[in-house]
């Protein structure tokens, strides 16, 4: 398989059902982004690795990598011929998680700084590169493109995940959560 095709050196790149559209189209944004959090998540697996009994957390971030793909896929799908891979199995799996986690984890009341180890750090990232996502996909519905309704539950729903699996990252690297602290400077 070639890396390059030279199809896209005018601007255009194929949907999956073969139309061309500008490389600067929403769709193209929407998958493009999806792929960028796919990168995210494998940085974040690198960091993973790191942390004490993360075996079953890498594992599952591989699980999510594939499914970030599945998902992409469906984005990317303007065929009549082609059914959509993600469905709402993949979510109740995500909400799944998310309630077991979250059941887990030290209960919060307060606001979550991004941060703690590294781990956690580029989680939180892949986690905002989600919303990014999720907002190019509001916009294509906005828009009254059709997507896959449960490509973009999913989106919405991962950004949770990749929240409760950053938490979980500081406790296994048993890092200190930080709390957003009110401004006391006043400004005039």
């Amino acid at each position: 398989m070639k890396v390059y095709t030279k199809g896209g050196d005018k601007g255009k790149t194929s949907l999956i059902g073969g139309k061309r559209v500008n490389k600067g189209n929403l769709r193209v944004e929407a998958y493009g982004t999806t792929d960028e959090i796919n990168a995210q998540v494998g940085l974040s697996i690198c960091e993973v690795r790191e942390l004490k009994n993360s075996e079953e957390l890498v594992a599952e971030l591989i699980e999510v990598q594939n499914y970030l793909f599945d998902c992409g896929t469906d984005l990317a799908n303007v065929s009549d011929e082609m059914p959509f891979m993600i469905n709402k199995d993949h979510i109740a799996w995500l909400e799944e998680r998310i309630d077991k986690y979250t059941e887990e984890l030290p209960k919060i009341e307060r606001f979550i700084l991004p941060g703690g180890n590294k781990a956690s750090c580029s989680l939180h990232v892949a986690r905002t590169v989600t919303r990014r996502a999720e907002r190019v996909c509001a916009t294509l519905i906005k828009e009254e493109e059709e997507i896959s309704t449960h490509a973009f539950k999913f989106l919405n729903r991962l950004s949770d995940y990749f929240f409760v699996v950053a938490r979980l990252a500081n406790v296994l690297g048993e890092e200190e959560e930080h709390f957003y602290e009110r401004s006391q400077i006043v400004f005039h």
